[in-house]
């Protein structure tokens, strides 16, 4: 059925006899092949490894019984020790990985030898979110990247020579951050600013059906401030209501030229929608709605400055062409005096068709959000049975500490897990006083990709427990000017911790097992046919769980931060598991710029 799986490669045959396999030529990655991704067991050509996104590797030669023969087979250092992202992709014995800074590079998947290198020259220094990249994307005889300074980038498969290379947005003059907006006395002056208003892209693109698709960032405001300790996480967030900022998108680009097909903004006209009082699973949001709709026609044009930055790949269901995806936090961050409204279609989970970006669908997890609460983890694609029917199914991890399953035709919510991580005031007001809200911006769960095993109606999920205080301030009145209040989120300097939650999709989400982890989990779940779960620390340690029962089985030092998602192929008869360690500014996490590579030793 699937005429590209066909031994009809001739030309790869013969150079992988004549070179060896290890050295052979990548074959033809075409829609055929893409959409069977999840069948293939030796590579990994995919983002999620599949278009349903469940990370979920059918290899079992590394299981419970072989772990402890498990060590490094070899490493590949980038050459930079920055915020490192990437999932790797695997496709006929080569591996695609994309560095920070949006460099692309081929290496041989059996030794790690490079074998080809884009370094990629950004056309602004005006960058919103670090350098971090999280992956490529390959098809068409093409490797595509999205990059830090919002360029769309075709690359030659077998070169790695650039074929074209496009602005996915224009930065844009304007406001940017500025410690101007603190008070005189306020003790964040002290601290440096990190990032930008700038527009970016940091997820791996998304091909199918003969496009690339893919979101910015940066289109967000808030006055992103270092800690006082050099090592430590993010010291704090300061929202300043105003005029600032863009609307986000995803977009979809023709493959072969470049040329855009269709746009999708994720803030729009009319994007007050209902003025929700609670969410649309019933938690109240303490919002003020008369205030709001007395404001809404002096703040009209709001959504012309609303944010919704896009944070990961998105899933496609192929038998029906729709496409699931999650928007970040409207703009201003959590100061919302100027954008009255529920803010659609920020923090929300959206369906599109794939062919058109027409809108199908949308949940918003948090109308009004001032909390940073974006919809930030990949979903997953799966069936479920409810009330004796089986139910095609769209999950993602939220911020929020819940799993959220939903119809994936209607978008229906058919039910949220059991809290994966402690939550205390959720969607509480800040105070001049400051109250603790957790979790806080952190997660929950961030960017981590779950992984899903769906033979068990199990998806394994990496938490967050990151306490912050929501307090106020004000930049006192000056002759004509008015006080100008403030928001901030800083940590509460309390122990931070993670959870890696099994939840139980056959039983509405209830936690079947939770593992507490030293340091937050962020970065993303293998599990594997082994009865194995994979995931990483920002303290360096990789290590594999019990997939059945939570219990670590074993660990390996990899020197830094592990905070990207792990990823297994097949080589030869040969199973292997890779991942990236070169840990997160952001969070604090030792810095680093290798891609480590596991693999059995022989009995």
């Amino acid at each position: 059925m699937h005429s590209s799986l066909k031994l009809g490669f001739l030309l790869p045959a013969l150079l992988a006899l004549a070179f060896g396999s290890s050295a052979a030529l990548s074959g033809d990655i075409d829609d055929g092949r893409l959409k069977s991704a999840g069948e293939n067991r030796g590579d990994w050509l995919l983002y999620g490894r599949d278009y349903g996104q469940q990370r979920f590797s059918p290899l079992d030669q590394i299981n419970v019984a072989t772990l402890n023969r498990l060590v490094p087979k070899w490493i590949y250092q980038t050459g930079s020790a920055a915020t490192f992202q990437t999932s790797p992709l695997i496709a006929d014995g080569v591996m695609y990985l994309t560095a920070p800074n949006s460099h692309v590079i081929a290496v041989d998947a059996k030794t790690g030898r490079e074998r080809w290198r884009y370094d990629h020259k950004r056309a602004s220094e005006k960058t919103c979110c670090g350098p971090a990249n999280r992956g490529a994307a390959i098809g068409y005889g093409k490797v595509y990247v999205a990059t830090v300074d919002a360029r769309l980038v075709a690359l030659d498969q077998s070169t790695g020579k650039p074929l074209w290379d496009i602005a996915l947005a224009e930065q844009w003059s304007g406001a940017t951050e500025d410690k101007g907006v603190l008070a005189a006395g306020d003790p964040l002056h002290g601290r440096n600013i990190t990032g930008s208003t700038g527009a970016g892209a940091v997820i791996a693109p998304l091909v199918y059906d003969g496009k690339v698709i893919v979101g910015i960032t940066g289109v967000g405001y808030g006055l992103h401030l270092d800690s006082p300790r050099p090592g430590a996480p993010l010291g704090a967030v300061v929202g300043v209501a105003g005029r600032y900022g863009r609307p986000g998108f995803l977009a979809a680009y023709d493959a072969e030229t470049g040329k855009e097909i269709w746009k999708f903004e994720t803030t729009q006209e009319g994007w007050e929608g209902s003025f929700r009082s609670e969410t649309p699973d019933g938690v109240p949001l303490n919002r003020d709605i008369a205030a709001e709709k007395a404001s809404l026609a002096q703040h009209a044009d709001a959504w012309q400055h609303g944010g919704g930055s896009i944070w990961h790949t998105p899933a496609v269901d192929t038998a029906t062409g729709l496409l699931y995806f999650g928007v970040g936090n409207p703009s201003p961050q959590a100061a919302d005096s100027t954008r009255p409204g529920d803010n659609l279609y920020t923090v929300s989970l959206v369906a599109l068709e794939a062919a058109t970006g027409k809108l199908v669908w949308h949940y918003q997890q948090v109308p009004h959000d001032m909390w940073g609460y974006d919809v930030a983890s990949p979903p997953t694609l799966f069936d479920v049975e409810v009330d004796g029917k089986t139910v095609p199914a769209v999950g993602e991890a939220s911020k929020l500490g819940w799993y959220y399953v939903h119809d994936r035709r209607s978008g229906e919510l058919l039910f949220k897990s059991d809290a994966f991580v402690p939550q205390d005031n959720l969607f509480a007001r800040p105070t001049p006083q400051g109250v603790r809200v957790s979790p806080g911006p952190a997660g929950g769960s961030n960017w981590s990709p779950a992984s899903l095993d769906a033979s068990r109606g199990i998806v394994y999920v990496a938490g967050m427990h990151v306490p912050m205080i929501y307090r106020t301030d004000e930049l006192p009145a000056d002759g004509d000017k008015p006080a100008v209040p403030y928001f901030i989120i800083e940590p509460s300097h309390e122990e931070n911790w993670g959870t890696l939650t099994a939840l139980d999709l056959t039983r509405k989400g209830r936690i079947a097992w939770q593992t507490k982890t030293d340091q937050p989990l962020v970065g993303g779940v293998l599990a594997t046919a082994g009865g194995l779960v994979f995931t990483g620390e920002g303290g360096g340690d990789f290590s594999a769980f019990d997939a059945k029962t939570g219990a670590k089985l074993w660990s390996f030092s990899c020197g830094a931060g592990v905070n990207a998602p792990p990823v297994s192929y097949e080589l030869d008869g040969e199973q292997y598991i890779a991942v990236a360690a070169g840990g997160s500014q952001i969070w604090g996490f030792r810095q680093g710029g290798a891609v480590v590579v596991f693999g059995l030793t022989k009995e």
